[in-house]
């Protein structure tokens, strides 16, 4: 992904930290596939997964900051190569993220199953929400990995679906509630793991908006979606 420069070695240390990232971002969405195994499933062997992913998340992060922080102080980049690093920093923060609301899905799923309304409740319809989560996570770690804005714009447009998901799961849990006041506690864990679903949709819709900040020097955030076109297609 980086591009060429005069030192091979500044080049050597920039696809180290580029896979380091990818790699850091293939053990989120393996974190978040256990999660949604564990709420399809529940699973608590695949909670128990979640949790160990989650320490191999938090210390690859930690080195990754270190080697970056390490690259700017010794190579005090400018331009795109300041925005790249920036951009890696920015990616790997996001990743962790998501990691933690993996642990959150895994730690709600276990709640569910030890209240014992694990059957009672609307949990299937979370799974369809979790899978465009995780499916959103992989398309943005290509899309990073080719530093491609228009697939960078489409996720962004996919996170929509992922809110309106949420909106709808809401409504619902509010409805069983109110008819079976015994289920307000499980269903109060469903509404948090649903919110940790929603999270990790808007962290791969920051990634994406790091790509379009990379290659057109631009930061997107908080932009109109017509805006953000623009920005992609000049």
């Amino acid at each position: 992904m980086p591009e060429k420069h005069l030192s091979t070695q500044f080049d050597s240390e920039l696809n180290s930290v580029s896979s380091r990232v990818m790699e850091l971002g293939g053990l989120v969405e393996s974190q978040i596939r256990q999660a949604i195994y564990a709420l399809s499933q529940f699973s608590m062997e695949a909670v128990e997964q979640v949790a160990s992913i989650e320490q191999r998340v938090n210390a690859m992060e930690v080195e990754i900051d270190h080697e970056l922080s390490s690259i700017i102080a010794r190579r005090q980049p400018t331009a795109r190569d300041l925005r790249l690093l920036i951009a890696f920093s920015k990616a790997t923060a996001n990743l962790e993220r998501m990691g933690d609301e993996a642990h959150k899905m895994a730690r709600m799923v276990k709640s569910i199953i030890e209240s014992g309304a694990a059957r009672s409740l609307p949990s299937s319809d979370l799974r369809m929400a979790a899978d465009l989560a995780s499916g959103l996570l992989r398309k943005a770690l290509d899309a990073f990995a080719r530093l491609d804005t228009k697939a960078a714009l489409d996720i962004l447009k996919e996170d929509d679906l992922i809110d309106k998901e949420f909106d709808g799961f809401v409504r619902k849990l509010v409805t069983y509630m109110m008819e079976d006041p015994r289920t307000i506690s499980a269903s109060l864990d469903l509404l948090f793991l649903a919110k940790a679903i929603e999270r990790i949709g808007d962290h791969s819709k920051n990634v994406a908006e790091l790509i379009i900040y990379l290659v057109k020097g631009k930061d997107v955030r908080h932009a109109a979606m017509n805006d953000i076109e623009s920005a992609v297609l000049q």
